[in-house]
């Protein structure tokens, strides 16, 4: 999927600062989890992420780390477009009507400044429902790889703490500890991953990548060196 206003993730961060911190690692690995995925329709979203809510209009709102935080995005199904609305607490505003205050269309033209990038975001709102192979749609396309570009440069995402990431998955898929055996071993190596006193090893983060999909750039950070 293509994933964009990644700034939404960084201002929640920088202005939650400490208050937030067990909110970024599973922030980090849903961003990793969307990035890899391949959804043509809201089903698809549920078959992966089952706490996922789908709601009105293309938008479907995730929780992350134990239900404390809340990701409301609208996706563009045809074009693969996530647009990340809200990033925050249940207790915070999270009304967000993504389809108001439409706009007429601006110039393309490279995005050189802050105040260019929000006036391209503000733009893509108004064309988050443009169908494949349209006029609007081929305008989406085009203003998402601008966007995609200045993101790379200004907001890069760090990679989440793997076992953190592991955990992640677990909560969103409802699997216990002794679902890990099959990936990592017995019961007592699992906990030791999941307590940190074991490193994964490359054998393990290949299984736990091929079945249960973790992205394997979410567990590298930790036994890369290790082939046992």
């Amino acid at each position: 999927m293509r994933i964009i206003a990644l700034s939404t993730i960084k201002a929640f961060l920088d202005r939650a600062g400490e208050a937030a911190s067990d909110a970024r690692d599973p922030l980090m690995a849903w961003f990793r989890q969307v990035k890899q995925a391949d959804w043509a329709k809201p089903a698809d979203v549920k078959r992966d992420i089952r706490t996922a809510s789908i709601l009105r209009d293309g938008r479907v709102m995730f929780n992350v780390a134990g239900n404390k935080y809340r990701v409301v995005v609208w996706i563009n199904y045809p074009y693969r477009v996530v647009y990340i609305r809200f990033v925050g607490t249940h207790r915070q505003d999270d009304a967000i009507d993504a389809q108001t205050n439409r706009r007429s269309m601006m110039e393309i033209a490279p995005i050189k400044s802050n105040r260019d990038y929000r006036r391209v975001l503000k733009e893509i709102e108004t064309l988050m429902s443009a169908r494949r192979n349209s006029p609007e749609g081929d305008r989406l396309d085009v203003l998402v790889t601008l966007v995609e570009a200045w993101e790379r440069k200004h907001y890069r995402l760090d990679l989440p703490d793997p076992v953190e990431a592991i955990k992640y998955h677990m909560e969103q898929g409802g699997l216990q500890p002794r679902d890990l055996i099959p990936f990592i071993g017995s019961r007592n190596r699992v906990h030791e991953v999941l307590n940190r006193r074991r490193e994964l090893t490359l054998s393990m983060i290949r299984r736990l990548h091929e079945g249960l999909g973790i992205p394997a750039e979410s567990l590298i950070k930790v036994g890369q060196d290790r082939a046992a």
